[in-house]
C-alpha cells in the first residue's frame, strides 16, 4: 500500500505553504503601487535582524548572492583561497569560485556533518583569505575553535546559515559569530519569500558595503532616490542587481512570528524519527549538546550500506515508489565534475565527506507533518531495508 501523497508533497518545505496573511500582504503591496524595493523590505530587514539579535540585516535576492556579496565586502578576490566544506549545496563553493578565488575543501566531522576544525587548519596557506562555514542541517559548527583558527591566521569567516535561522552556539546566534552570516528564503527553508536571502553582521560598515554592491554600486537605493522627491544618483562601485523586492518581503513578514512554533514541531518530529528508526541499519543524526540550539532543518540518517545488499539509489527509488520524497543532502561538491576536473580531489582526500556523500538520505521533515506521518515513513523505510539485507 502506498502512503498518502501529502508525505511526498510536504517533503522538506518548511515554510512553503502560503496562507491568507501572505496573500493579503502581497496584495497590499500591489495596491500601494510600491517600487521594487521599498518599505516592506525595510520592515522585513529590521524584523529579521531583531530576531537574530543585531541591528544590521540586508535583504538580497537569494542566499547565494548574499554569500557572494559578503565575500566581496570581506575583501575576497581573484587569486585568494577560500576554505569550505564539500558537504553543502553547490552555491557555497560557487559563490567563491565566480569571484576568481580558489576553492579549497576541508573534511567534515563524520558525526555532525560540519567542518572539522583540525582539517580546516591543515588546509591554510599564505594565500588563504576566508573560511565559509556551513551550519549543516541546522546544527552549528564548532565555532570556538574555528574562530580561534581564523584569528590566528587573520582570516575572514562567512557563515552559510541557509539551514540555521533558529540556530545558536553557546548563546551566540548563527550569522553573528563570524564577519557575516548569509540566510536563504528558498521555498524549502524555515521562511520562504519565493526566493531571497539576508546578510547579517555586527559590522555596520560591512553591511553598508553589501548594500552598495547589491544596488548596482549606487550610493542610494531605488526607493530613497525618489522618496524625498529629489531624483539623481551616484555610482561609486561596480555592483549587481541583487536586492529583494517588496513583494518578496511581504511574503516573509507574516512568517517571522511562526518561526519558533515551526521549529518546535520539527524538533518533536526529529526525535520521533530517532526513536522509531532504532534497530534499523541506519545511523541516526547525533543530538546536540545543551549549549547549542539546533534548528532541525533536515533529518539526515546514514544508511549502513555494509548491512544492505543494494546501494542508496535502490533504497531511494523504493521509497519514491511508496510515494515518499527522499532527498540527498548532499552529493559532495568535490566529486562534482566542475570541481573534480579543476581541483583534482579524490575521495581518499576527504574520506569523511566521501563516506557521508555515499550514504546520506534526507527523510521528510516539515512543520506541516505529524508524528503519524513520521511513523508511516519509518514503517515504509523499515520494510524496504529489511527486504535488502546483506
Amino acid at each position: 500500500m502506498t502512503l498518502p501523497k501529502a508525505i511526498h508533497e510536504l517533503e522538506f518545505g518548511h515554510g512553503s505553504c502560503y496562507g491568507k496573511e501572505e496573500q493579503d500582504a502581497v496584495l497590499e503591496v500591489m495596491r500601494a503601487g510600491a517600487p521594487s524595493c521599498g518599505p516592506a523590505v525595510k520592515r522585513f530587514e529590521e524584523t529579521f535582524a531583531r530576531y537574530c539579535g543585531t541591528e544590521y540585516g540586508l535583504a538580497v535576492s537569494s542566499g547565494t548572492t548574499g554569500l557572494q556579496l559578503a565575500m566581496i565586502a570581506a575583501g575576497v578576490g581573484p587569486g585568494d583561497e577560500v576554505i569550505t566544506t564539500p558537504i553543502s549545496w553547490i552555491s557555497t563553493a560557487n559563490a567563491a569560485a565566480v569571484l576568481g578565488a580558489k576553492v579549497v575543501f576541508a573534511d567534515v566531522d563524520a558525526r555532525t556533518l560540519n567542518l572539522d576544525p583540525a582539517s580546516v587548519e591543515k588546509k591554510i596557506t599564505p594565500r588563504t583569505r576566508a573560511l565559509i562555514v556551513v551550519h549543516m542541517c541546522g546544527r552549528s559548527c564548532e565555532m570556538d575553535p574555528i574562530l580561534e583558527i581564523a584569528r590566528k591566521h587573520g582570516l575572514k569567516v562567512i557563515e552559510d546559515c541557509a539551514h540555521a535561522i533558529e540556530t545558536t552556539y553557546r548563546g551566540q546566534p548563527a550569522g553573528l559569530m563570524g564577519d557575516a552570516g548569509c540566510f536563504s528564503f528558498y521555498p524549502t527553508k524555515s521562511i520562504t519569500t519565493g526566493d531571497g536571502g539576508m546578510v547579517t553582521s555586527r559590522d555596520r560598515d560591512l553591511i553598508a558595503r553589501v548594500k552598495l554592491l547589491s544596488y548596482n554600486g549606487i550610493a542610494t537605493n531605488t526607493w530613497t532616490r525618489f522618496a524625498d522627491g529629489v531624483p539623481g544618483y551616484e555610482v561609486i562601485a561596480a555592483g549587481f542587481k541583487y536586492y529583494m523586492t517588496d513583494m518578496e518581503a511581504a511574503l516573509g513578514l507574516p512568517q517571522l512570528p511562526l518561526l519558533e512554533g515551526r521549529r518546535s514541531q520539527r524538533e518533536r518530529l526529529w526525535f520521533a524519527y530517532n526513536k522509531q528508526l532504532e534497530g534499523l541499519p541506519v545511523v541516526v543524526p547525533q543530538t546536540v549538546d545543551v549549549e547549542t540550539r539546533h534548528a532541525y532543518h533536515l533529518y539526515t540518517p546514514l544508511l549502513q550500506l555494509e548491512k544492505l545488499s543494494v546501494k542508496r539509489e535502490q533504497i531511494v527509488a523504493a521509497m519514491e515508489a511508496e510515494n515518499i520524497g527522499v532527498g540527498i543532502h548532499y552529493e559532495p561538491v568535490h566529486a562534482q565534475p566542475y570541481y573534480r576536473e579543476r581541483l583534482g580531489y579524490r575521495d581518499v582526500d576527504l574520506p569523511n565527506s566521501s563516506y557521508i556523500g555515499e550514504r546520506t538520505i534526507s527523510l521528510p521533515l516539515s512543520a506541516g507533518m505529524t508524528e503519524e506521518d513520521v511513523s508511516d515513513v519509518c514503517v515504509a523505510l523499515g520494510r524496504i531495508l529489511r527486504y535488502y539485507p546483506a
